[in-house]
């Protein structure tokens, strides 16, 4: 493992992302899709934050960083786009120990829950990165070095004056169509209808993409409910999975 890329984010940065911005489209420039949210870490959050992060913490650089350094081993790298509190994403890695897991969140409550999931099941395979992720994917990961991507239940943005903050857009998913393997493969999911329909009709016309599936796919095993979309689903609330593969 590369010991140069494991440090500690400080946690006083956490008002670094609160407004979105524009950035030069020359360099896959992005308004940001988020906006930090007020939130207080609990003391067990705050304990595993302080000592996990020096462990599996990946610090945000402006060059490539080679994973298999990172992981120290040869494995399926998936990168998870907003990790949330976690739960989700522990389990997948939990479930999945031949693979490894790049979790990238900006959330500080949520990366010490995280941290939390990830010393308590003991997960080798799972790396944090706190920083914007259009950041992370354009400067950091190499080219054709990632076997999958999540994004799952970013942030629908409902109202139409603030659509242009959605994270699935033609430019992003660009940049993380080329950081795929071929035969690699790009899975959202959203309980939001409409935007389900704009993550279908954006990843179509990416020319290096292809669907898996006729339309939306069915919700694969990997991608385990959570309880707020258990409750959804009694309510008869949707959920709508995207998977397409690199060509």
């Amino acid at each position: 493992m590369s010991a140069t890329l494991l440090i500690q984010p400080a946690v006083e940065g956490d008002g670094t992302y609160t407004e979105g911005r524009e950035a030069s489209t020359q360099s896959h420039g992005h308004i940001k899709s988020y906006v930090r949210r007020a939130g207080r870490m609990s003391s067990a959050q705050e304990n595993y934050y302080a000592e996990m992060m020096p462990k599996i913490g990946v610090v945000y650089q402006a060059q490539t960083i080679d994973l298999t350094a990172v992981y120290g081993r040869n494995a399926p790298k998936i990168l998870e786009i907003g990790t949330g509190m976690g739960e989700t994403t522990a389990k997948i890695a939990d479930a999945n120990r031949d693979n490894d897991y790049l979790g990238v969140e900006v959330h500080v409550p949520g990366v010490g829950a995280l941290c939390k999931q990830i010393a308590e099941r003991d997960l080798g395979n799972l790396r944090i990165c706190q920083h914007d992720a259009v950041e992370v994917v354009r400067d950091m990961l190499p080219e054709a070095s990632l076997d999958g991507v999540h994004v799952f239940f970013p942030d629908p943005w409902h109202k139409a004056r603030h659509n242009k903050r959605r994270l699935i857009q033609s430019p992003f998913v660009a940049l993380l169509a080329s950081r795929l393997k071929p035969g690699g493969y790009f899975h959202c999911a959203t309980d939001w209808e409409e935007y389900a329909h704009q993550m279908l009709e954006v990843l179509s016309v990416e020319p290096t993409l292809v669907n898996s599936s006729e339309g939306f796919a069915p919700r694969p095993e990997y991608r385990p409910l959570t309880k707020f979309e258990n409750r959804g689903l009694r309510l008869g609330h949707g959920v709508w999975d995207v998977i397409f593969k690199k060509r």
